[in-house]
């Protein structure tokens, strides 16, 4: 049989597609990494399908790429870096198998997004916690396993928060669970007698989920996930406060989680949250020329007992410590209302993704830092900009307090014209600057996509040795999303 057949044989003639128009979706994203297009496109619908797929991978060598998350792509993950590579498409493994208030948990498999998982929770009077305003096609589950930041830093114990237990097939066909989720018994048994997949270390010594967590596909297929929630607050209060000086707003920022706010708290500069709160270029750069160079968002939050008087005590501390460092704390900057602010950080983008709305694409830059040194990074990429003719009042910051306030994802949006060669020619050459400034500075690329892997890895030989080691073990073919990281 060929290649089309035998895949056909595994998931049914609807579910493969080979037309070139349909397989050039999964070819090109936005970021700067090179198309290769797939031989095939694969969906799959169940845990079985992604065991079979990955089984015949396996037994015949071909690489395959997996992806969970609808256009546009951003970073290069999900494109194939080698050419007769098969995308493994579970978007519409879309089940969300189980709500557990008592426990704060929910189980989702790889296609739920955040606007089909939110009103689910709702029923519960649970919430997710939130990354900054997610594009609608984006997999909640995809969203954990990349580590991307939640906003509210307080909750932030570790990388691998708010992920929990996973389901995951190596790349042998093996299927494997992680955590309180590996037994004893099967997941049924333990719903049997009350138990919840809430511990995600082990089984024993050894915490599997971070082997598959930020590897990009490369050690595992995950088809589902159990995820930490939040109660859903009877009472929130939301502040802008406006500064020229970044210093100022992440001195803030840091006593209020210092504080132990129960709160959202990021940072914006003004064309991010323009480009958040209007929806066309010309909107967003009228708003942005009106606000203060730097925003500081902070939503208080309380439930349980007495959550009027929980977000009362908190507002009078926030208040206080704003007074101390000259600034005001308002609920409206320059016609933007932090109640519309809030509602936007609650829900995803919708059909829209923010980021594009400026300009119709954008290169992202991301990395981890101390919020002391942000304003270093500023600096330094508006140096490089004006160095590449590129206007700095195009780029889009945003600084998220993690780890308790311990250190920040520190983010840069470079905002460009995909159908202006010129733009694009410049963007690619500020990317490629910028990158290579930010590692000798000290920011640390924990999600090494696309070129970050040889700017990361060639800086860990010892980890390289070892990360290839494992995926000799757990996908000793090779087959999984190959070359990416430093594989």
């Amino acid at each position: 049989m060929t290649v089309e057949q035998e895949l056909k044989a595994i998931v049914g003639e609807e579910n493969v597609f080979g037309v070139e128009e349909e397989r050039d979706t999964y070819a090109k994203d936005n970021s700067s990494s090179s198309a290769r297009t797939p031989l095939y496109v694969v969906k799959s619908h169940s845990t079985e399908d992604v065991q079979k797929i990955v089984k015949w991978a396996s037994d015949s060598k071909t690489p395959i790429v997996p992806v969970s998350s609808g256009a546009p792509h951003l970073n290069g993950c999900s494109l194939p870096a080698v050419e007769g590579a098969v995308v493994l498409d579970m978007s519409e493994m879309k089940k969300i198998l189980r709500i557990d208030r008592r426990n704060r948990v929910a189980m989702i498999e790889p296609g739920v997004n955040f606007d089909e998982l939110i009103p689910e929770l709702k029923k519960e009077k649970l919430a997710p916690f939130m990354p900054l305003t997610p594009r609608n096609t984006k997999s909640v589950l995809a969203t954990w396993l990349e580590r991307q930041p939640i906003t509210m830093p307080k909750h932030h114990w570790d990388a691998q928060d708010p992920l929990l237990c996973l389901e995951v097939v190596y790349g042998t066909g093996d299927l494997f669970r992680t955590g309180s989720a590996a037994g004893p018994g099967s997941i049924e048994e333990q719903l049997e007698v009350g138990r919840a997949q809430v511990r995600p270390g082990g089984p024993a010594q050894v915490d599997f989920a971070k082997l598959a967590q930020g590897a990009q596909g490369t050690m595992g297929v995950v088809t589902w996930i159990s995820m930490k929630c939040k109660i859903l607050p009877d009472e929130k209060r939301s502040f802008l406060v406006g500064s020229d000086e970044i210093s100022d707003l992440y001195d803030l920022a840091r006593k209020s989680i210092y504080n132990r706010h129960d709160a959202q708290c990021l940072i914006l500069n003004r064309l991010n949250l323009a480009s958040l709160m209007k929806g066309t270029q010309n909107e967003i750069k009228s708003l942005s020329q009106d606000l203060p160079e730097w925003i500081m968002v902070i939503v208080l939050e309380g439930g349980g007992l007495f959550p009027q008087d929980r977000v009362d005590y908190q507002e009078k501390e926030f208040l206080e410590e704003v007074k101390k460092y000259g600034l005001n704390a308002g609920e409206i900057i320059s016609g933007v209302e932090s109640e519309d602010v809030e509602k936007v950080l609650g829900k995803s983008s919708g059909e829209d993704y923010w980021k594009i709305r400026y300009k119709g694409g954008c290169q992202d830059i991301f990395f981890i830092t101390t919020l002391k040194q942000t304003g270093n990074f500023v600096a330094k990429i508006k140096e490089l900009a004006k160095k590449n003719q590129y206007p700095s009042d195009d780029i889009g910051v945003y600084i998220q307090p993690a780890f308790q306030g311990v250190n920040c994802h520190c983010e840069f949006n470079l905002t460009y014209d995909p159908s202006n060669v010129e733009e694009t020619d410049k963007v690619k050459a500020l990317f490629e600057d910028s990158s290579r400034a930010i590692a000798k500075m000290g920011g640390f690329f924990s999600r090494p996509y696309g070129a970050w892997a040889d700017i990361a890895y060639s800086a860990a030989p010892d980890s390289v040795d070892a990360i290839k080691r494992l995926k000799s073990i757990f996908d000793p073919n090779g087959i999984l999303n190959p070359g990416k990281l430093c594989l």
